[in-house]
């Protein structure tokens, strides 16, 4: 049975077990902004949606109440969550934090095995630690066992040649522009294999 939501409003269940309800905000307009942020014609969209054009246009138009299967089909389509179409654009709390670093003028940070460049230093309470890193060693025997910690990492090979080596899966060489994200609790160690050190960008999730 196909269950149609009354008028334009949602209700989204929390951790909890009980239920809020969405601001109400007009679903057409809503749709036609997202489908327009992503430069998409009513029949890229509907194309994406697995909808006919007709359909999202009277969406759109406010001449239809869709049904909570055409609600799923427009949100896998705009690849986001359904309760996301109900959800205003949170453009009251955009915090407009920005931090440059020029070449050069990140906080340096030596080991035995990196020389790490710590990025956007002047942000504090960061979801993110980004830096750039110059990877010394040669081989994993230089390391005291596996680097491991909190959060997912991701890795990009700026410059020379690395070995990515990893508690779970089989060594990885990887040149420039290759790039990896993966669990950092999981044991991983980098080292170059290029005959100079290689460079690499590292983005560490902090949250």
């Amino acid at each position: 049975m196909k269950e149609t939501l009354p008028g334009n409003l949602i209700r989204i269940s929390r951790q909890d077990g009980a239920e809020e309800q969405a601001e109400p905000l007009n679903l057409g307009e809503r749709v036609r902004e997202l489908r327009k942020a992503r430069g998409w014609t009513l029949e890229q969209a509907a194309t994406q949606a697995g909808l006919a054009r007709s359909t999202l246009s009277k969406i759109e138009n406010g001449q239809m109440s869709p049904t909570y299967e055409a609600l799923k089909k427009l949100a896998v389509g705009l690849q986001i969550s359904v309760p996301q179409l109900f959800t205003p654009p949170q453009r009251d709390q955009i915090s407009g934090r920005l931090a440059v670093t020029k070449a050069g003028d990140g906080t340096q940070h030596a080991t035995t095995t990196y020389e790490h460049e710590l990025l956007g230093e002047a942000l504090s309470k960061k979801r993110m630690l980004p830096y750039r890193a110059r990877i010394r060693a040669r081989s994993v025997e230089e390391f005291d066992g596996w680097v491991r910690h909190d959060g997912e990492e991701f890795l990009y090979v700026l410059t020379g040649v690395v070995r990515l080596f990893t508690e779970f899966y089989e060594p990885i060489e990887m040149r420039r522009g290759d790039s990896a994200y993966y669990d950092a609790t999981m044991g991983h160690n980098v080292v170059s294999v290029s005959d100079e050190d290689a460079t690499i960008l590292w983005v560490t999730s902090l949250a």
